[in-house]
This record gives C-alpha cells, sequence and structure tokens, in this order.
C-alpha cells in the first residue's frame, strides 16, 4: 500500500534519515519506534506532505507521492490523509461539532452531510453529547477523542498519529489504545504510529520498526522483535534484560559464565574460549534456592528486589561480578544475601564481541 524507497533528509548538514525504505501493508498498524532524534517524526511529516525529502520515492496504492528525480511532489491536501499530532491541536475558539466539521466544510459538502458525519464519527469514538461543549472544557483523554474524530471524519485512506498518548495519565492510556485498536479494525484502517513507548508499540502494532539514526535497525510483530533482536541496538533498545560476558566452550554451543555453562540457542562457528555477549531477558531465567539443585545453572548471591506491582525485579551478583535481574513473582521471592542458581530454561542468544567480528 505504501512504499517508501531511499528516503533521505537533512537537516543543517544533520542527516535524520539516512537512505531509508519500507514497506506498510493494507489495514495495518505500523509502528516507528525509537528514541528521540531517531528520525520517525520527520517520516511521518514526510508521508503527510509537511516536509519534503532531498533523496527517494513515495507511493501510495502504486501512485507516486513523492519522488525528487521526476520532481513529483503531491500535496498534502490532495493525499487524503488523516493526521493527528502530540499536542491533539484542537481549536480552543471552537466547539466540539465545529472542530471535527472543519475538514469536511473545506470539502465543500452540504450542512447536512456535514451533520451526519460528524455526528457519526462522534458516536465512534464516544463523544455523543458533546457536540456544542468549548474544547476547553474537554479533559486530556476528551481532547485526543476529538482530534481523533477530525483526522478520521473524512474517511481517510492512512491514518497518521504522533506519539498520540504521550501526553495521558497511564490508565487513561491503556483505555485509549484499546479504543484505537478496536476502532481501526471496525474502520479497516491503515495506520502508522510514531512512538518512543514500546507499550504503545507492543500493545497496538501488527509490525513495528525501530529506527535509530535515520535507519531501520529491525522490521518485525512486537514478538519477533522482543525474542530474536537482529541487533545489539534492538537488543538493549526493546523491552528489559541483563547483557552478561562469557566464553564459547563445548562444540562452540555453550558459553561459561563465571564458574556455570549455559547451552546456546544456536551454536556459534568461532574459536573455543572465545569472548562473547549474551543477552539475557529477565523473563527468561528462573532462580532456584542453591541448595536445592546445587550445581546446575550460575550460581550467584541475591543483592535485592524491586516490587514492581505483579511482580519482583530480583539482582543477583554471579560469581565473577557480574550481575543479572529476574522476575521473581511474590511466593517465589529470594531473600537478599541468599545464594541461588540461575537457570535459563529458554537458551539465551550469544554473539562474538565486537572487537573480535571485527578483527
Amino acid at each position: 500500500m505504501l512504499e517508501i524507497r531511499h528516503i533521505v533528509k537533512t537537516f543543517e548538514g544533520n542527516r535524520v534519515l539516512d537512505d531509508l525504505s519500507l514497506e506498510i501493508r493494507q489495514g495495518e498498524i505500523f509502528t516507528l519506534l525509537g528514541a528521540s532524534g531517531c528520525g520517525k517524526t520527520t517520516l511521518l511529516r514526510i508521508l503527510a506532505g509537511l516536509e519534503t525529502p532531498d533523496q527517494g520515492r513515495l507511493y501510495f496504492q502504486g501512485e507516486p507521492w513523492v519522488d525528487i528525480a521526476t520532481h513529483t511532489c503531491v500535496p498534502p491536501q490532495k493525499r487524503g490523509v488523516g493526521l493527528v499530532f502530540q499536542s491533539y491541536a484542537v481549536w480552543p475558539h471552537l466547539n466540539v461539532f465545529d472542530n471535527v466539521a472543519y475538514p469536511l466544510r473545506n470539502q465543500k459538502l452540504s450542512r447536512a452531510q456535514i451533520h451526519d458525519k460528524v455526528l457519526s464519527i462522534l458516536q465512534s469514538v464516544g463523544l455523543t453529547g458533546y457536540e456544542q461543549r468549548a474544547t476547553h472544557q474537554l479533559s486530556g483523554g476528551q481532547q485526543q477523542r476529538v482530534a481523533m474524530a477530525r483526522a478520521l471524519v473524512a474517511d481517510p485512506a492512512l491514518l497518521l498519529l504522533d506519539e498520540p498518548f504521550s501526553n495521558l495519565d497511564i490508565g487513561l492510556r491503556k483505555q485509549l489504545r484499546q479504543e484505537l485498536k478496536t476502532l481501526q479494525k471496525r474502520l479497516g484502517l491503515t495506520v502508522v504510529l510514531v512512538t518512543h513507548d514500546q507499550e504503545d508499540a507492543f500493545a497496538l502494532s501488527d509490525r513495528i520498526a525501530v529506527l535509530k539514526a535515520g535507519r531501520v535497525e529491525q522490521i518485525g510483530s512486537a514478538e519477533e522483535i522482543h525474542d530474536r533482536p537482529a541487533t545489539t541496538f534492538v537488543q538493549g533498545f526493546v523491552g528489559r534484560g541483563t547483557q552478561l560476558r562469557g566464553r564459547l566452550t563445548g562444540s562452540g554451543d555453550r558459553a561459561r559464565i563465571a564458574r556455570g555453562v549455559v547451552q546456546l540457542a544456536e551454536p556459534l562457528s568461532y574459536p573455543l574460549d572465545a569472548a562473547l555477549t549474551l543477552w539475557v531477558r529477565p523473563d527468561a531465567v528462573s532462580l532456584e534456592n542453591a541448595e536445592s539443585r546445587a550445581g546446575s545453572g550460575v550460581r550467584g548471591q541475591v543483592s535485592h528486589s524491586i516490587f514492581a506491582g505483579d511482580r519482583y525485579e530480583t539482582y543477583v551478583d554471579l560469581e565473577d561480578g557480574q550481575q543479572l535481574m529476574a522476575y521473581q513473582l511474590r511466593h517465589q521471592l529470594s531473600a537478599p544475601g541468599s545464594w541461588v542458581n540461575v537457570i535459563f530454561p529458554s537458551n539465551p542468544h550469544a554473539s562474538p564481541l565486537a572487537s573480535q567480528v571485527s578483527s
């Protein structure tokens, strides 16, 4: 549906988008996930027509929206895109009805058509009865719904969302995420979401593109990116985890950490005793009393635990001085100072240290 090809964008000598290419499918929620400055909002503004790239091409349903080589650039008002900003950008001098009706009046629709479409979309976003309410009388969540209704009222083929939940409290974020997902499925919308928040990305997305310095590090489902990160950056940026140092042993299929040996997810074709980096998710390890299974796993001493709602984050000092974090339920909690065996039910992934690869 949406093809982005070799997009380059530079601001004051800083290359914000660096030969970026990806495809977005019809009817999916596609998320651009990354830290501030990675280029995600710039890309969204290029999709909306608010910025023009220095190089590259952009096609929507096979039609060129942007082609720098042929000087093609379809203006924003002709792209049929709905856009919701981080600040919502509702107009304080207009009531709810007039805010939502604004795009339709620009289309020169009849008063009856505008009335019916506005009431219909307000019902969809849960604002029936708020038509005459002044926007300054609305809560943050209600203003977000007004912005969403205004973006949707003209039946866009593509909905662009720029950090739409960042100004909301946690409970309201969860509620509106679910409402957006339900609305998207019912209307068959194609959505591009920009966020730095992994919880938003994981809860909403069909696919996610992780961006770093204007380039795509990995594209995949939330599960793929979390469980099988393609790069060291994705490993560190997505989810929680501990980076451990080890040495390759066995037949290249195991790693030695502290005084223990851990089976790897896949064998590595490097010399034995090569230095390794292992990335361990806290939900992929378990802690057992050291006396209950002496000699199994990697031995360590519990440093402390932090209460995290439905679980604890338990920090363990391994015998070689490294520290690992694991999740524990309340009834599993290990006391500070106790010795535990760190068990790896899911074999961790490992890679050689970067210095070894370059040499």
